[in-house]
């Protein structure tokens, strides 16, 4: 007895009928929908990896047909137009399904329920778990950030360790049929494992998390050529792995609510944001991310949200409803970014943002024009630069009302945000308004002594000792070329002495070690 066949899209898509007709060995006749195939259309036009499975499912059904010599059927049925316009397509299969007296096959568990519940014959497979991890990642090893394959060209990879990264040939020109293949198991694999989603989805390209992999796959019209980019996290570190300053630990614990992270694209600003969020973790904050694609590898107990039906302002309206102490909004880009950043903080808020940028100002300036300038410094209060994974500039904002730097007359006061090195204390830049524009104006606000190069470094079993001919009894800031190291006190023989096993000796052995110039200025 023939055995007759109707599969929706969904197993179709999920490559199981053709699992069905490789097993079984009697007659079988398969008749397929033509709003099935109009639907794997529409998604393939869409750029959806979803259509072109789909469609690659259908032409392989059509090859087990031929050759099978006749005992499998397969058949495409136009359903009745009058049809479409009263039925919803699953309703639509499952009375073409009840009409030719054949069983439906499908992996969508409520299509299942409700064709039971209609006394229809029914198959259901469930979703295809694929066990085998994809190909992709025999590329990677421990010092491979991202992967990089297009069509008809040879396979490359970022190789190195964050701030040092080389592009590298790792494998031979790769064919448009073979990168289709990578492509299809990387999304069943993201469809079917339980710590894989599918974070995007819009024609010509898919985003797709895995573990700790972000992998993109674009494909024409949106890109030139079938391409995946496969993208690793090298480093986790913990916040005291950083040359950070316990005033700068202090002020993060307890002082800092409006946070930028910025740095240009592989600087480790991620690394960096998941380090702080472990260290607000452990001093029992709750903390949450707003992200998209979700990247940040961070414990369980942190939820990770994505935009709400596409919106992270409706995102940031759950949050508030949830009260977190800290939010991640990684990756600040668009305007409503900025909006939404500032909606929350002074919501009140605490707010960690990431976003790119070449210097620390320049992280500032973004919010220029987007948030009302008297309540930037309410919206962001520190800003940390990062490059090659360390610390390079940390600013704070405040807010005084003063003549601006370079103007003299007393009626010409306003306010005017000051941005200091944190460190240092000292004004690096004013913003306020002139006219109808916003201006930004470096400054250098009283007289600072020259600066003075230590010739005589001396190293003991358990010390550094730094002799300096300048200063005596005072405290002095010590610089590796212009990277703030520590503030230390010099006696009166000259001698500022650093234990080689503290925090600020590391720090200063690494400096010497790399040809940095040792350099020290009075604290004032």
């Amino acid at each position: 007895m023939k055995t007759k066949l109707v599969p929706d899209t969904s197993v179709i898509i999920d490559g199981r009928i053709s699992e069905i007709l490789r097993r079984e060995k009697g007659e079988i006749e398969v008749i397929i929908p033509d709003i099935v195939v109009s639907e794997l259309e529409n998604q393939a036009n869409l750029g959806r990896e979803t259509g072109f499975d789909g469609l690659d499912e259908l032409n392989l059904l059509r090859k087990i047909s031929k050759e099978s010599n006749g005992r499998i059927l397969i058949r495409f049925l136009e359903s009745p137009r009058w049809k479409e316009t009263r039925y919803k397509n699953d309703e639509l299969i499952r009375r073409i399904a009840e009409e030719n007296d054949a069983t439906l096959v499908t992996s969508d568990r409520v299509q299942a329920l409700v064709s039971e519940t209609k006394g229809l014959k029914i198959q259901y497979i469930g979703s295809k778990v694929r066990r085998i991890q994809p190909r992709i990642f025999e590329f990677f090893d421990s010092r491979t950030m991202s992967v990089h394959l297009k069509e008809n060209t040879e396979v490359f990879a970022k190789k190195g360790s964050v701030g040092h990264f080389k592009l590298v040939r790792i494998g031979t020109v790769i064919k448009r049929e073979e990168l289709e293949q990578y492509a299809k198991e990387i999304v069943e694999f993201a469809r079917s494992d339980p710590n894989g989603c599918v974070e995007l989805e819009q024609k010509g390209a898919i985003i797709v998390q895995l573990n700790e992999y972000r992998i993109v796959i674009t494909r024409p019209p949106f890109s030139d050529g079938l391409e995946i980019t496969a993208v690793k996290p090298l480093a986790r570190m913990k916040l005291s792995e950083y040359n950070i300053s316990d005033r700068l630990l202090q002020r993060l614990e307890k002082g800092a609510e409006g946070i930028f992270i910025s740095g240009a694209p592989g600087a480790g600003k991620t690394t960096f944001a998941q380090a702080l969020a472990e260290f607000y973790l452990s001093k029992g904050r709750i903390i949450k991310t707003m992200e998209q694609p979700r990247d940040l590898q961070l414990p369980d107990v942190v939820t990770q949200y994505s935009p709400l039906e596409g919106s992270m302002e409706k995102t940031s309206e759950i949050l508030l409803l949830v009260r977190p102490d800290y939010t991640i909004f990684d990756e600040l880009r668009k305007t409503h970014d900025f909006k939404v950043f500032a909606d929350m903080r002074l919501a009140g808020v605490g707010m960690i943002g990431v976003t790119h940028a070449n210097r620390a100002i320049d992280a500032i300036q973004r919010l220029v024009g987007r948030v009302e300038l008297g309540m930037i410094p309410h919206v962001v209060d520190t800003v940390i630069f990062i490059d090659s994974g360390r610390i390079e500039e940390v600013y704070e904002l405040r807010m005084v009302v003063k003549v601006p730097h370079g103007m003299k007359e007393a009626d010409l006061a306003r306010p005017v945000i000051e941005v200091i090195d944190f460190e240092t204390k000292r004004p690096m830049y004013e913003l306020y308004s002139y006219g109808e524009e916003v201006t930004l104006v470096p400054v250098n606000l009283g007289h600072v002594s020259e600066p003075e190069r230590l010739r005589h470094i001396m190293k003991t079993k358990k010390l550094i000792i730094l002799r300096s001919e300048k200063y005596r009894n005072e405290n002095v800031q010590v610089f590796a070329d212009n990277e703030y190291l520590f503030t230390a006190r010099v006696n009166r023989a000259g001698n500022i002495k650093v234990k080689r096993n503290s925090k600020e000796g590391i720090a200063l052995l690494e400096s010497i070690k790399s040809g940095k110039t040792i350099r020290i200025e009075n604290e004032g």
